[in-house]
């Protein structure tokens, strides 16, 4: 189990920015092809931008060719946490941080396999950390 990281949204507004606000704590979304991360090849690990949690390795790294960047599977389960999105008329697997509770994105099976998961990641939503930072 993780600890959680509690802030009122005025700490979370002066933490991130305005896009990293927008899709972090209001359930946005960044444009496809738009982000920082959707064509990103460093080694290392992806963390969550709001309180740093590793969230992803980019050895799970993959090219969906959707636009955003796309995982395999979480660095560990207990890295993320889930929950039903019902917006826009539509059933989806919402993905948030399991420290931060920060809207990361969505998982949807048609990944490849073994898991057959796609975690479909806002590049807002990240941080990236470097094997030789």
């Amino acid at each position: 189990m993780v600890d959680k990281i509690r802030k009122s949204e005025l700490e979370w507004r002066t933490i991130l920015s305005t896009e990293q606000y927008r899709v972090m704590r209001e359930y946005g979304t960044e444009r496809a092809f738009g982000g920082g991360y959707w064509d990103h090849h460093g080694d290392g690990l992806y963390l969550c931008a709001g309180c740093g949690q590793p969230l992803f390795s980019s050895s799970a790294k993959f090219d969906s060719g959707t636009g955003w960047p796309s995982f395999a599977e979480p660095l560990s389960e207990v890295a993320i946490e889930t929950s039903t999105d019902r917006q826009w008329f539509m059933v989806h697997v919402e993905v948030h941080c399991a420290r931060c509770d920060a809207h990361l994105g969505h998982v949807f099976d048609d990944g490849p396999m073994p898991s057959g998961r796609r975690y479909c990641i806002n590049s807002a939503s990240l941080d990236f950390s470097g094997i030789d930072d």
